[in-house]
């Protein structure tokens, strides 16, 4: 009995010294920062340009940044800041990351079996990795290692793919990329190039059959400064981007839709009835 008296005392003593110590030394919060606060996703993924979300937050309070940085911050919890600070929110558009390659295992050329950390930037390290292009996707998933959203997926065939309705434009995993083959897009981009390499077309295509080759047909096919062509490689106009149907010209269907890998684009152009009509004249 006497023991339970004296923790019962010791505990209301260290309670009594934690209240004088807040009371006295406590740092007082700023209600109208803790009102915006929680109107912050609070996953610390830095794309609005601040180590965290608290010093966000302390920089909108400050009047030293604007709201409408946060890329995964909701339309209605924007609006509500934007109430709560007495200001407007800058315009900002939304972005997907895009995995710039179509390197599978089934287009890619193997010249080794890379047998090491799992990290690409390990890989980068011995020889550039086991893929033939030097340019494509090393398939160690360093990039969805740090994306706070779960938005990449590692597949068996050893590349990345971005789900664009998880992505939040973050950019984490931009920087996490040495070969720097990911790409901030806006999201309502219709089609992609899934491929970086400047090299010319019968280089590309020793080490990857999904390579752009940099034909122009693309070039053709889209209206107006749509598409370019820088050396050997095609790129698209995310200002005025071309219509969905361009990809249907593509040889190698490296111009596609984010959502169709090149092995399913590879299947669908080869049942077209374009293709087959090419095969039973061949």
């Amino acid at each position: 009995m006497t023991a339970v008296f004296i923790l019962t005392l010791i505990g209301l003593l260290l309670g009594l010294a934690i209240a004088l110590t807040v009371h006295y030394f406590g740092v007082p919060t700023d209600p109208l920062a803790e009102q915006v606060a929680e109107l912050i996703p609070g996953v610390n993924c830095g794309a609005c340009g601040f180590a965290g979300c608290n010093d966000y937050v302390e920089a909108l309070v400050a009047g030293k940044a604007k709201p409408g940085h946060c890329p995964s911050q909701s339309a209605d919890a924007l609006q509500k800041m934007c109430e709560l600070l007495g200001v407007a929110s800058e315009p900002h558009s939304e972005k997907v990351a895009v995995v710039c390659c179509s390197g599978t295992d089934q287009y890619a050329i193997r010249r080794a079996f890379y047998n090491g950390v799992n990290d690409c930037h390990s890989a980068m390290q011995v020889a550039g990795g086991a893929k033939g292009c030097v340019y494509g996707c090393l398939g160690l998933g360093s990039c969805s290692r740090v994306c706070p959203f779960g938005a990449i997926e590692m597949r068996a065939d050893h590349i990345a793919v971005v789900h664009p309705e998880l992505c939040v434009g973050c950019g984490k995993c931009v920087t996490a990329c040495p070969r720097r083959i990911i790409k901030l897009v806006p999201k309502s981009a219709p089609i992609h190039v899934f491929c970086i390499s400047p090299e010319r077309g019968a280089v590309k295509r020793k080490v990857c059959n999904a390579a752009c080759i940099g034909c122009r047909k693309c070039v053709k096919a889209a209206g107006e400064k749509q598409m370019f062509i820088n050396g050997f490689l095609a790129s698209v106009n995310y200002e005025n981007p071309p219509d969905v149907n361009v990809v249907t010209v593509c040889p190698t269907q490296v111009l596609r839709t984010e959502a169709q890998p090149a092995a399913v684009a590879a299947a669908e152009a080869s049942a077209s009835p374009a293709a087959a009509a090419t095969k039973t004249a061949s």
